[in-house]
């Protein structure tokens, strides 16, 4: 009887994780179709509505927000990791036009791999889109864990190897404060 009453337990707490993603994504989709039409009419709105309520009855049919990959579980650090990013990504523009614009053009083109086997499947696939979003850099390949990326420049391949957007990703499901990572990456 006891382990009828935990499975029943169980599926209730799944069944309320499940929900819990659902509304959040609802909220999102609603967000964002109202942030890049900028329309208002009551047409429109009944449309977006109508939209975001298709999406949501395909994602619940599919079990997508069931399975872990695809789970939100990252929490105020995201923010502060998009900051970060945001930075790198200027600061890489401003390299990689820096490089470009120079007469003699000294682009060294590398491949590296970074394993990072120790990374969820979620925070792989962020992994891989942060470094695709910096300019200079593209993953090509993720596959066991590893990833392969291209840098455009050796400096590029070199803060790739030294990991620390692996460690700052790490950190937002890992519970690792940012004080230890930016410590890590000082080393």
């Amino acid at each position: 009887m006891s382990d009828n009453v935990s499975q029943d337990e169980a599926a209730a707490g799944s069944t309320h994780a499940s929900s819990v993603r659902i509304l959040i994504l609802a909220v999102l989709l609603a967000a964002a179709w109202v942030l890049w039409s900028g329309f208002f009419k009551p047409l429109l709105l009944g449309l977006g509505v109508l939209s975001c309520v298709l999406t949501l009855i395909v994602v619940r049919r599919m079990g997508y927000l069931d399975k872990e990959v695809f789970a939100f579980h990252y929490n105020y650090r995201l923010l502060g990791f998009w900051g970060w990013l945001g930075k790198e990504v200027v600061l890489s523009s401003l390299d990689v036009a820096r490089e470009v614009l120079k007469p003699n053009v000294k682009v060294e083109p590398r491949v590296v791999k970074i394993d990072a086997q120790d990374l969820s499947q979620g925070d792989l696939a962020l992994l891989g889109n942060s470094i695709t979003l910096t300019p200079g850099t593209l993953t090509l390949d993720v596959h066991d864990g590893r990833l392969l990326v291209h840098a455009l420049t050796a400096e590029g391949a070199e803060a790739l190897e030294r990991g620390e957007m692996k460690r700052r990703v790490a950190a937002l499901s890992n519970n690792v404060s940012s004080k230890s990572v930016n410590n890590a990456s000082s080393k």
